[in-house]
């Protein structure tokens, strides 16, 4: 490393000694002084004075741009511009342009009015250590301890990691028990509304309200009630087919109950509310029965 070292110090002192003399010789400076390696500069050369003789419009500025025929390109170096002024109190060139490397960087030549300019160097330096042995970027930043911050992250990774796993079992086996809890859901939601339904018909009997319109709702309802329980049409069947509906439960009860009903709804006498009371605590009973099994295997 101190082989480097002493290497990059030679190197240097001998480019500033040979751009000292360069300029000594030539007289040519660079704007700014110090040039590191991206900036935009301008090197000027002093150039001599017209003569007072020369013809008035021969002292008008001559400018090279990109693009023009002698416009000198380099492989390091980015050419902007290019001007020759000419002034009888003394003319000069002024080549502005960008430099990509450091060092000494030798300019091409350069051709403009007549003016041929040959050997003009131009001193770059750059703001990384040349003394160091290696170029490298220089490690990342440590992050910063924020309060909260690990809790944070492993509380997300954990939520993440939970989500994924509660997927993956619902994929699974999550389907039969979500299917399973559904139809527990609407058998219950089923004899909640039957229950609900035989005490508003209780109510509506003790206000005074018509029996046969109440024997109408009531067989209807309880129609429906078991149509959904058993998955039969039972609006459609007679007390005799109802008796026969399925042997999970009493028929015989249904066909009796159902018999009473159309009796009394279709006898054209008048219809007791103590028969109706009875009608409705028999329904009251055979729906209590059949809930309870249910409730015993859950």
């Amino acid at each position: 490393m101190k082989r480097h070292s002493l290497l990059y110090l030679l190197l240097f002192i001998l480019l500033f000694f040979s751009e000292a003399s360069h300029a000594q010789n030539t007289g040519a400076y660079l704007i700014p002084r110090t040039v590191y390696v991206g900036d935009p500069a301008v090197l000027v050369f002093p150039l001599p004075e017209l003569s007072a003789s020369t013809a008035p419009g021969s002292n008008a500025d001559i400018v090279l741009a990109p693009g023009a025929p002698n416009f000198p390109t380099d492989t390091d170096i980015d050419f902007h511009r290019i001007v020759l002024e000419r002034r009888t109190s003394g003319s000069r060139l002024l080549i502005e342009f960008t430099a990509f490397v450091p060092g000494l960087l030798e300019l091409p030549i350069i051709e403009i009015g007549g003016e041929r300019i040959t050997g003009a160097c131009a001193g770059i330096s750059s703001i990384i250590d040349p003394g160091k042995s290696g170029l490298e970027l220089s490690g990342p930043a440590p992050s910063l301890a924020i309060p909260g911050t690990a809790l944070m992250i492993y509380g997300t990774m954990a939520v993440i990691a939970f989500l994924i796993v509660l997927t993956l079992w619902f994929l699974l086996k999550g389907r039969r028990y979500l299917n399973s809890w559904i139809a527990k859901w609407k058998r219950w939601n089923l004899f909640i509304s039957v229950k609900v339904m035989e005490k508003r018909l209780y109510k509506a009997l003790l206000k005074g309200g018509n029996t046969r319109e109440i024997l109408d709702k009531l067989s209807g309802e309880f129609r429906t009630f078991l149509s959904f329980f058993t998955g039969n049409n039972c609006r459609a069947m007679t007390a005799n087919e109802l008796e026969r509906l399925s042997p999970e439960f009493d028929c015989i009860f249904l066909g009796s109950f159902f018999r009473r009903c159309d009796k009394f709804r279709f006898s054209g006498g008048s219809v007791s509310t103590d028969d109706v009371f009875r009608l409705l605590a028999d329904l009251r009973v055979f729906v209590g029965t059949l809930e309870k099994p249910k409730r015993e295997l859950a």
